[in-house]
């Protein structure tokens, strides 16, 4: 099953839910509408009792690339404070589903869209992957929930110099500071075989 829209595609098999970011020639970016689309699907898949397991991916050499800047440019506080509560409560929604989730990351993989990986179970990527979070060259940080979940996961210092610097990492820095989980190529057939050897979802607090 395929059902295309004009930011993302879900596909279904078996079990497994692939919802794919499908803008590459715009980077694929988190706009509002992106993000609209995405709640829609993962509710879809989340209440589908069929469903075990979701995968997030982005397409040609995109992961995404986070929130659209010239959407930001626009917000005043009251709306920006929307938009970060938004992205945070559907993070958090990728978090607590009771699905396994994961995040193959093909390519960049920046600000928001890092974020988002970051509420997935699993982080895996391919040799090409990029990771930022660049808003410090822009002068904002991330309201989506990175600056906590990141942390948890590769320290505060190294969360630290990664926000403060905006410094971009490599696929093979990611699996050394335990960022991601696995480097392969296809990586969504690396996520398709690691769903299949990976037990039922264990909740924990993320």
């Amino acid at each position: 099953m395929s059902e295309p829209s004009s930011s993302l595609t879900t596909e279904l098999i078996g079990s497994i839910a692939i919802i794919r970011f499908n803008r590459p020639a715009e980077r694929n970016p988190l706009s509002t509408t992106t993000l609209n689309e995405l709640r829609t699907s993962l509710s879809t898949m989340a209440a589908d009792s069929n469903v075990e397991a979701i995968i997030f991916t982005g397409s040609d050499d995109v992961f995404a690339s986070g929130a659209d800047i010239r959407e930001l440019t626009t917000l005043n506080p009251s709306s920006a404070r929307e938009f970060s509560k938004m992205g945070q409560e559907l993070f958090q929604q990728i978090a607590d589903a009771r699905q396994v989730t994961i995040a193959a990351i093909n390519g960049y993989c920046m600000g928001g869209a890092l974020d988002l990986a970051l509420a997935c179970d699993i982080r895996l990527a391919s040799a090409n992957a990029v990771f930022a979070h660049p808003g410090a060259r822009l002068g904002i940080i991330t309201g989506w929930g990175g600056t906590q979940r990141l942390p948890r996961l590769i320290g505060k210092a190294r969360a630290l110099e990664f926000f403060a610097t905006a410094r971009r990492l490599s696929s093979q820095e990611s699996l050394e500071i335990g960022l991601i989980s696995g480097i392969c190529d296809p990586v969504l057939e690396f996520a398709l075989a690691t769903i299949r050897v990976t037990s039922p979802k264990e909740k924990t607090p993320n």
